[in-house]
């Protein structure tokens, strides 16, 4: 079975306001999700109806029988097999929503019916819905305390939510299941878990405890290359990264965890390039397109970091990290393209909307719509909101109250003619008051390198990497839909080390992904 990555934990940018910055720091989530078609718990059901009262009597022979009235046949809802089945094919086509409905008939027909409530848990995880994740996963632990993708799942979603202990817990009390002692998906999920929580021992010994019985499990390998990297072996990390290679050399995530740790060892060409095959490995890897972009704007190459965010946000809608770098890509453009400022306000208001009092985020919104005309009253809104906030120093509310009142003067004069075409054009480079994180990173000396294209020494990039793994954070979970042992990969999350991600019904195996990068200058995300 496949692992599965769950999102990413990227780092805020930096302004000229000295705010924090960091790498995307990478996250890996398994989720392991196996079930091969509707399995069910042995009941005892009766083989036929019995005969009812009006079948039994016969009426006496001579005697007319009325005919009731011809009735049109009533549909046919079919059998929960063949729900199921159904509700696989609409999960498989991309539509959730009838494949949730599917699932729910096929588990009204069939109650005890593990892989319909499992399905329900992995598509609840795509919809964002992770509570009632919680409660299919819990329902199927409940008939059956061994089922390992219900208690790998159900461990990511305590994971992602920060209950590390919690997590430990339910996948030590899975592993004591008769014939679950050795089982590799329980093992390397608590390699994983142990790893978030800072426990760099026991994840070790975890995974060792896979290669006793399994010496070729690549995700073992690959949980050993994220605790080298975790205590800075980064040789080590290279080398049993390498090996996990040889037996899985398709898993994008561990392409993206060697980039991780070329970027640790300041080769940042062998990095990019690791980066760009796992993308064209799996082209719906969001962690790789986080790590693209955030080493596009190490180079203020801001539309090829535009164009990597996007698709980071396409892959992972609830991802505010995501948002947030596209937001900076946008807000380095602006320079050249006021109405770029205009759309990374927009981009910094909708990190706001989940995450209300992130400075970087106010902050910016006020100095990127003061980019546009169009935009002045909400930047005077957002910077003198910014004044207020805990982290601005005296010396910025000085900035930002000249700045305040330089646009409220202008918005008092009357609009200027439209200047020349071509007239004050500026190069492509951060303006405006915080102006853009880009502006804090590290740079070579001479011109910034051309749009998409590293630096000539390839440097550059951020420094700093975070753990290449979901260790601070977790990516959700995603299990495959049941039907074939297969794990499958869907979203909520990032980097995947094993396999599915949220989203998948239990075909078999359900895995997960996500991944943020190094701390430095915004950085690559990282799989586990």
């Amino acid at each position: 079975m496949r692992n599965r990555f769950d999102i990413l934990h990227v780092g805020t940018g930096k302004t000229q306001m000295k705010w924090f910055r960091s790498l995307l720091a990478g996250s890996l989530a398994f989720t392991a999700a196996c079930a091969s078609g509707p399995q069910t718990k042995t009941s005892v059901l009766p083989e036929k109806p019995a005969p009812s009262a009006a079948s039994a009597q016969k009426p006496e022979q001579g005697t007319p029988v009325a005919q009731p009235a011809p009735q049109a046949p009533a549909p046919k809802e079919g059998t929960a097999t063949e729900l199921f089945t159904a509700a696989l094919q609409a999960y498989e086509a991309g539509d959730l929503d009838s494949a949730r409905h599917g699932f729910e008939k096929a588990l009204a027909k069939d109650p005890r019916s593990l892989n319909a409530q499992f399905n329900l848990g992995v598509i609840a995880e795509r919809q964002g819905r992770n509570d009632d994740a919680r409660v299919a996963y819990e329902k199927v632990l409940l008939l059956e305390p061994g089922h390992v993708p219900s208690a790998v799942n159900l461990a990511a979603l305590h994971r992602k939510q920060g209950h590390t202990d919690e997590a430990i817990a339910l996948l030590e009390k899975a592993l004591k299941q008769p014939g679950r002692e050795h089982d590799a998906s329980l093992l390397n999920s608590l390699s994983v878990t142990y790893r978030v929580a800072g426990k760099l021992n026991e994840s070790e010994s975890a995974a060792r405890r896979v290669l006793v019985r399994s010496k070729d499990n690549p995700e073992a390998y690959k949980n050993l290359a994220q605790v080298a990297y975790a205590r800075g072996q980064f040789r080590l990390a290279e080398l049993l990264t390498g090996t996990a290679l040889k037996h899985a050399e398709k898993d994008a995530s561990l392409y993206n965890l060697l980039g991780m740790v070329y970027l640790k060892l300041d080769d940042r060409t062998r990095a990019l390039a690791q980066f760009q095959k796992a993308v064209s490995l799996d082209d719906r890897f969001a962690p790789g397109y986080l790590n693209l972009g955030a080493m596009a704007l190490s180079y203020r190459d801001y539309v090829g970091a535009e164009r990597s965010f996007t698709k980071a946000t396409e892959l992972e809608p609830d991802s505010t990290e995501a948002r947030l770098y596209l937001a900076w890509a946008l807000d380095g453009q602006k320079g050249r393209d006021p109405k770029k400022g205009l759309a990374a306000g927009e981009a910094f208001e909708k990190v706001l909307a989940a995450r209300a009092d992130l400075q970087e985020a106010v902050c910016g919104a006020g100095w990127a719509y003061a980019a546009d005309r169009a935009g002045w009253e909400k930047a005077i809104a957002f910077l003198d909101r910014c004044k207020g906030l805990q982290g601005t120093t005296e010396q910025d509310k000085q900035m930002l109250t000249a700045k305040v009142q330089g646009l409220q003067n202008m918005l008092k004069a009357p609009p200027p003619a439209q200047a020349a075409e071509g007239a004050g054009e500026k190069k492509n480079e951060a303006t405006g008051g915080a102006g853009s994180v880009l502006n804090q990173l590290p740079q070579e000396q001479g011109e910034a390198p051309a749009e998409g294209e590293p630096s000539a020494d390839g440097s550059a990039a951020a420094s700093d990497a975070a753990s290449p793994s979901g260790d601070t954070a977790e990516e959700g979970t995603n299990a495959a839909a049941s039907g074939t042992q297969s794990p499958a990969s869907a979203a909520p999350a990032a980097p995947a080390q094993n396999g599915a991600a949220t989203g998948s019904p239990a075909k078999d195996a359900a895995q997960g992904v996500k991944a943020p990068a190094p701390g430095g200058a915004p950085a690559p995300s990282q799989v586990q």
